[in-house]
């Protein structure tokens, strides 16, 4: 059986006692530390994410604001309500118009 040599040439650095020191450092801050690179790793990917649903909230948030300042208006609300609702006024008619290819039949079904 062969002995275990120190005095192999990979093993020669680890004989300084700074460079052993800095080595097992850099293996628990990698590895074994509660702020370790896979942590941070993972926090960073966390907030990519939450930038991300971030931006989607806020063009939603746009969007919304855009339709609320049109129904805010006596002519947006109501347009919406008649196209919506299918509402009128006393005096009208309302004519629904279906094509035939927008009607749910037993083959297009």
């Amino acid at each position: 059986m062969k002995k275990f040599n120190l005095n192999h040439r990979f093993l020669k650095p680890f004989k300084n006692i700074y460079i052993l020191g800095l080595v097992i450092f850099a293996i628990w801050m990698i590895f074994l530390d509660d702020n370790s690179w896979f942590i941070h790793n993972e926090l960073n990917t966390e907030i990519k994410n939450l930038k991300a649903e971030k931006e989607y909230y806020r063009k939603g948030k746009e969007k919304d604001d855009k339709e609320f300042k049109k129904l805010s208006s006596e002519q947006g609300l109501e347009k919406f309500a008649r196209e919506e609702y299918y509402m009128k006024r006393e005096n009208e008619e309302i004519f629904i118009i279906e094509y035939e290819d927008s009607l749910k039949t037993k083959d297009n079904e």
